[in-house]
């Protein structure tokens, strides 16, 4: 079957059921087959796996899934599209309708998934929620193997990136706190339809049990306090989030920090150590 993923494709769907992009639901149709098969074989290392994929659009990303995996999960928002994908897509999908930030993520994934069985997200996610759809995958108690995304370019340079690097702030260390990171290529704007002012980067996370903490709540506010304002040093940041400067003072010397160093020079690691200290 030819790919959805062009514009021949993109247009005739559109016309045949008068389907066309929303901006309120962040619609852009992919119109370039080998970005979207190149994801597609990031995503799924397995055919076992199960896949959920948030917001199949028209099936462009959707149908190269299928093709991968014996069992593929859609969540979409827009009513107008169940019975198109029902309609252009072959074989092991099953759909539901329903908002991903309504939903509770542990229950689908207890509810659908077998034993032992290996669970990976992937999706084309809307610009504007993009952080907040990650985060809520983030917080997922059941097990999640990766998540494989395309988002805006500027987003996924701060979920790349390291300390001393412009880009570095709480979502980077609070996401690398419980996942590699890496980037799998960047896209280019020219490839949507209709074509968004940004270009894009397609993103996986795997999840590791490298670190942990006791208390993840403490941890993560602590770490968002550290760069509440970003030109003013750890102490001072600190030491507002404390209400106490001279408690900032003792912690930031029990880790050996200097006291005019800022956030964004600290590793992962030493946000650990500060937060043990702390704690």
């Amino acid at each position: 079957m030819q790919p959805i993923a062009t514009i021949k494709r993109t247009k005739e769907i559109q016309e045949r059921y008068q389907i066309f992009t929303k901006k309120s639901y962040g619609q852009n149709f992919i119109i370039e087959p080998k970005v979207v098969e190149k994801i597609a074989q990031a995503a799924i290392e397995d055919p076992s796996e199960l896949v959920f994929e948030i917001g199949p659009g028209i099936g462009a990303l959707t149908q190269f899934l299928c093709q991968r995996a014996d069992r593929v999960i859609a969540l979409e928002i827009d009513a107008r599209l169940p019975e198109i994908l029902k309609q252009e897509i072959d074989g092991n999908l099953e759909i539901i309708l329903q908002d991903v930030l309504s939903t509770d993520i542990d229950e689908l994934i207890a509810s659908k998934r077998k034993d032992h069985q290996k669970v990976v997200f992937a999706s084309n996610l809307p610009y504007y929620i993009t952080t907040p759809i990650l985060f809520k995958l983030f917080e997922a108690k059941e097990p999640i193997e990766r998540i494989t995304v395309m988002m805006q370019k500027e987003v996924g340079a701060r979920f790349l990136a390291t300390n001393c690097e412009s880009e570095y702030n709480a979502l980077s260390v609070i996401t690398q706190y419980r996942c590699d990171v890496k980037k799998i290529m960047d896209v280019s704007r020219h490839v949507f339809w209709p074509k968004p002012n940004v270009d894009s980067m397609v993103v996986q996370f795997t999840f590791h049990h490298k670190y942990r903490v006791e208390n993840e709540d403490f941890f993560f506010e602590m770490v968002k306090a550290c760069f509440q304002q970003r030109r003013k040093t750890i102490y001072n940041n600190l030491g507002q989030w404390l209400k106490d400067k001279k408690k900032a003072e003792e912690v930031l010397s029990k880790a050996s920090i200097p006291l005019n160093t800022r956030a964004q020079q600290l590793s992962l690691d030493d946000f650990i150590l500060l937060y043990e200290v702390l704690a």
